[in-house]
């Protein structure tokens, strides 16, 4: 059999699962379309506020001077709430500016500091536990900012309800227009926040993002605190906490800010990490998590939002390798126009799920303006993605090392010119 032959067989073969997911997202989308999110009822009044610590880990990070700002601004209540910088710093004129800062606000703002970046941000929000009187500790990567009432709306489901263990805002972006890459990045959150979040929402099973989150102490404390070493401790701890029952309340109506990779580099970075250490805790927890307490259905979200989502970039990746090596294979002889525009728009319908669910979710985000510049992308640099998504993927699977790979952000360019990369996202 010539390559023609191999890459035909293997096109054939690669649909079937490209055509699985693409209807999984046919469905998904046209859930998102019929529902309606529902947002959380907000009165403040008559509320004795709990202590609140609001916690900056950063590395090499001048922009967390940014976010500690916005949090200054937050209308809880002053006494209730204060501030501190892990900061894990190589760079002396970053821990300067944070030093100086906190100088400026002493009495609101600590910072803390290690010497070292063992354990990479789990290991430093652990440190920095041990300094917070907060009985709710508030999470923000150095890049974000949030509202002047995000304290007080993220605070009060732990004050109606005490079974409530943890509370994620949306996130939103700061930097989607900057160029070709960051408006992928942004479409591919949107992506995730408009389609698979409302599900998992709906069943009970929302995952924590890492950023613009809030947990009780004693939760933390009594789970044994963030998994150092993981790529994704976010994840790896919303796992422990569906094993063991406790709630997690998502609001898609409080929204935070924060920056998405602009450059391919990191944006192929975080994509590989994040598909790393949610397939690495998946399989951690696997077990208990798939002959637990959770329903089927719950059972079926957290797997594929952990790992098994994971390989529609694989397959549909091969896919369309394995296509353009037939079409450019085959031996020369007349086009047949009308089998080929309908052979072309059949396979076009079975595998668009992908490009119905992109479009639904900038809809539903209103950014619609962003979804040619974000198709040319997703067309050009976006077999990159996927091949880097993949790579993090099966590395996971065959227990490979990964170690945490820093992202810059373009808010330290406002504050210190940047000659390396630094960050924990």
């Amino acid at each position: 059999m010539d390559i023609h032959g191999i890459s035909f067989l293997l096109y054939n073969t690669f649909l079937i699962p490209v055509t699985f997911f693409s209807f999984v997202y046919y469905i998904v989308a046209l859930r998102s379309i019929l529902s309606k999110e529902e947002n959380e009822d907000f009165d403040g009044g008559g509320i004795d506020w709990p202590q609140v610590t609001i916690q900056i880990p950063t590395f090499n990070e001048p922009v967390a001077i940014r976010c500690a700002k916005s949090c200054l601004n937050f209308d809880y209540p002053k006494e209730k709430f204060d501030i501190i910088i892990g900061d894990d710093s190589t760079d002396e004129r970053v821990s300067k500016a944070i030093d100086d800062f906190a100088k400026r606000n002493r009495g609101k703002v600590t910072v803390t500091r290690r010497g070292h970046n063992r354990g990479f941000k789990a290991g430093n929000l652990n440190h920095m536990l041990k300094f917070s009187r907060g009985e709710i500790i508030v999470i923000f990567d150095s890049d974000f900012i949030a509202p002047r009432n995000f304290l007080k709306r993220i605070v009060k489901p732990f004050v109606k309800d005490k079974k409530v263990g943890c509370v994620q805002a949306e996130w939103d972006f700061l930097n989607e227009n900057t160029n070709y890459i960051s408006k992928l990045s942004s479409t591919l959150l949107m992506f995730y926040y408009s389609l698979i979040v409302p599900i998992n929402k709906r069943l009970g099973v929302p995952f924590l993002f890492g950023s613009g989150e809030a947990v009780r102490k004693d939760l933390i404390l009594e789970l044994g605190g963030w998994q150092e070493g993981s790529l994704t401790e976010d994840t790896e701890f919303s796992l422990r906490i569906f094993k063991e029952g406790y709630k997690i309340v998502y609001l898609n109506d409080v929204k935070v800010k924060g920056e998405v990779p602009y450059t391919l580099k990191g944006l192929m970075s975080q994509q590989r990490r994040w598909a790393y250490g949610n397939t690495r805790a998946f399989l951690e927890h696997s077990r208990d998590i798939l002959l637990g307490r959770l329903s089927l259905l719950q059972k079926m979200m957290v797997a594929y939002t952990t790992s098994i989502g994971y390989l529609s970039n694989f397959f549909l990746l091969l896919f369309l390798i394995t296509g353009i090596v037939y079409f450019f294979s085959q031996p020369s002889a007349p086009i047949d126009i009308g089998r080929f525009i309908s052979k072309t728009s059949e396979i076009f319908l079975m595998t668009s799920g992908f490009l119905l669910g992109g479009v639904v979710a900038l809809s539903k985000k209103n950014k619609s303006e962003i979804l040619f510049s974000s198709l040319v992308s997703v067309l050009t640099v976006g077999f990159l993605v996927s091949f880097s998504v993949s790579v993090g993927f099966f590395k996971a699977i065959f227990g490979k090392k990964m170690v945490w790979s820093a992202i810059n952000k373009q808010g330290n360019f406002d504050f210190i010119p940047q000659k390396s990369d630094g960050g924990y996202k």
